[in-house]
């Protein structure tokens, strides 16, 4: 065994029989840490139980197939790998997200220890699951962020909406002084622009009312958002969808919650410019801690689309108030939708890579519905 030994190492030489076989051993088997065993290669020879749970692959996909191929992003993982080897002892990468084939995201740390067993050199992974702790994290900072926001943004549109009103007067008095006709084009811009700013600021000085919580189907809001962004987009948007007809009711408010919705999806229409695809799936989760509270079940959905993706210097803070990643975009129609989704108790989440963004909505269901 090499510096550096992990204590899961321990169990390898009962693990490793020959590079042909798929190993096995009842002592890694019984792990809570997923292991991996890859040869020099970077292809994976060994597998346990728990990191066929983690990762939603059985032992048999996951053996023989190299790094690259079992997931999208393995260069920070690739990276750890090569501090191991150069170093020739364990190295842990404390936060490592990882992206499955089959598009499962996972946040994991993960330790890599150089070994050589039985005749077989290679690396042993360690993979412990960071999900829970990183969400639960960014929940907190972003719920923070997203109330100094609020107060700044509101106190801002106060300012701005004082003026505004001294500014159109002051335009339509000049309209009817001026002599010229075709000047009155410049007041009528002064006017719109006047105009449309308090529209602005109206909508952020708007109080939110209290969602009115009532048994809720959620497929007949998703397919309601359906057919209005259809018909707002009839052409070159195509709306898949793969729903789980199985999931219970929600308690929820069914106009914030289509409103919520309709933002996120048009949002996605909006950013694929009328011509792309979006999936609309539904699907239940288990065992989900949302404002740190554990529940049992929760209902998952997710609109996914294949446009360019949200640049990467917005994405922390795509839900802020006047943030927009679209030329002209006002930036409040995923503010408002996380809004509505925190009042129901549940979060967003956003994964956005070019060629795929998806956010995912995510709201607890509660027993007896």
């Amino acid at each position: 065994m090499s510096k550096g030994e992990s204590v899961v190492a321990r169990f390898l030489p009962r693990a490793l029989g020959q590079r042909e076989k798929q190993f096995s051993s009842p002592g890694l088997d019984a792990l809570a840490t997923a292991v991996l065993f890859l040869d020099p290669e970077l292809a994976v020879l060994y597998a346990n139980p728990a990191a066929e749970n983690l990762f939603k692959f059985s032992s048999r996909n996951l053996v023989g197939h190299r790094l690259a191929e079992v997931f999208r992003n393995d260069s920070l993982l690739s990276a750890a790998i090569h501090h191991a080897r150069e170093r020739n002892c364990s190295y842990l990468q404390h936060e490592l997200s990882l992206t499955t084939a089959s598009q499962e995201r996972f946040d994991v740390s993960c330790k890599v220890t150089p070994a050589e067993i039985e005749g077989v050199e290679g690396y042993l992974l360690e993979l412990n699951e960071l999900h829970q702790q990183l969400r639960i994290a960014r929940e907190e900072r972003l719920q923070d962020q997203t109330e100094a926001s609020r107060w700044l943004i509101r106190n801002l549109a106060h300012e701005i909406k004082n003026p505004l009103g001294g500014l159109r007067g002051a335009a339509q008095l000049l309209e009817g002084e001026l002599e010229r006709p075709e000047l009155t084009e410049y007041t009528q811009v002064i006017m719109k622009e006047a105009d449309r700013l308090q529209t602005l600021m109206d909508r952020l000085l708007t109080p939110q009312r209290v969602p009115q919580l009532m048994p809720l189907n959620i497929h007949e809001a998703v397919e309601r958002v359906r057919s209005l962004v259809l018909a707002e987009f009839p052409h070159g948007i195509r709306i898949r969808r793969e729903y789980d007809v199985s999931l219970p009711m929600v308690e929820a408010d069914r106009e914030q919650l289509i409103q919520a919705l309709l933002n996120i999806v048009r949002n996605a229409a909006q950013a694929l410019k009328g011509n792309g695809e979006i999936l609309l799936a539904t699907r239940v989760a288990r065992q989900v801690t949302l404002a740190r509270k554990l529940h049992r079940l929760v209902v998952m959905i997710q609109v996914v689309d294949d446009g360019p993706g949200v640049p990467k210097e917005l994405r922390d803070k795509i839900f802020f108030p006047l943030v927009s990643g679209r030329e002209g975009g006002t930036g409040l129609g995923l503010t408002l939708a996380q809004n509505i989704i925190t009042q129901h108790q549940g979060t967003i989440e956003l994964e956005s890579e070019p060629g795929r963004t998806c956010f995912t909505i995510v709201l607890p269901l509660r027993s007896g519905l």
